[in-house]
């Protein structure tokens, strides 16, 4: 069984859905122009029984509303404020944090600056900052539509599907997601990136005492998967990156039976 509703917060009316599950939460965040759906395989599969599993729509994303102020919001640090207005409206005070891709970014962030972070988990994301962000993620057409502050059907089909992976079904709601994301927050994302105002995610990846595990695809279309060894990590989960062999950016829905399993052991640990 699965409840879903809306938050209103300053950066716009907040769209979830979590699990009846009685033990500690886990708030997932998705990655950009994506939607909290892309985490159905995760919230239906037995770790919902054991765990308060919540996943929600980015302001500008999925069924949530657009920002008010997109200045405000439309960023990493943004985004990263949204997800606490969330947290703090919810009554959620603490919780392990799963990000992927974008996500991932917004999940270091909360990190380093939300109190009730247990752990994170990040998967499709290079901890790097404005620095060495060029480093951490492979060059590609498709990686050229991060930042494009409108899509066409082919180009909203083309990054979807480079997100999902590649040879897997395209569901019609991965698509519309892509196409109803405000495209206002791609340019404005990335002039705050270049302007140096989100935190650094290497920095954060190096200093956090949490524990904080970094899973990748071993066919990682976006991260350069030789850079996420090169980070000097605090508090490595399982003191190793693991690379997920044969999967892309999105392993969770990719091979889900493959990633739940590793995914469980982490929460088990982590939450001990």
């Amino acid at each position: 069984m699965m409840r879903s509703g809306f938050t209103e917060t300053a950066h716009g009316r907040i769209a979830w859905i979590e699990t009846e599950g009685e033990g500690p939460a886990v708030v997932f965040i998705h990655g950009n122009s994506s939607a909290k759906e892309m985490f159905g395989r995760q919230l239906e599969s037995g770790i919902a029984r054991r765990y308060r599993l919540i996943a929600f729509d980015l302001p500008g994303h999925g069924a949530s509303s657009d920002a008010p102020d997109p200045e405000s919001t439309y960023s990493i640090h943004g985004f990263a404020d949204a997800a606490i207005a969330f947290l703090e409206a919810r009554g959620i005070s603490r919780a392990v944090l799963m990000g992927w891709s974008l996500g991932g970014h917004v999940a270091l962030e909360l990190l380093a600056r939300w109190p009730g972070a247990v752990a994170a988990w990040i998967t499709g994301t290079p901890p790097a900052g404005a620095a060495d962000m060029q480093q951490g993620f492979l060059p590609s057409e498709d990686m050229g539509l991060t930042f494009k502050d409108s899509f066409t059907e082919e180009e909203a089909r083309s990054q979807s599907q480079a997100g999902v992976g590649k040879g897997v079904r395209l569901e019609p709601w991965m698509l519309e997601a892509a196409l109803r994301a405000d495209g206002r927050f791609r340019p404005l994302m990335l002039q705050s990136i270049i302007e140096g105002k989100d935190m650094d995610g290497r920095k954060i990846a190096e200093t956090a005492t949490q524990p904080l595990a970094v899973v990748t695809g071993g066919a990682e279309p976006f991260v350069n998967n030789e850079f996420l060894s090169t980070v000097s990590y605090r508090n490595l989960w399982d003191r190793r990156v693991h690379v997920l062999d044969g999967l892309g950016h999105a392993p969770f829905w990719q091979d889900a039976p493959r990633f739940n399993e590793l995914f469980s052991r982490f929460l088990d640990e982590v939450t001990r």
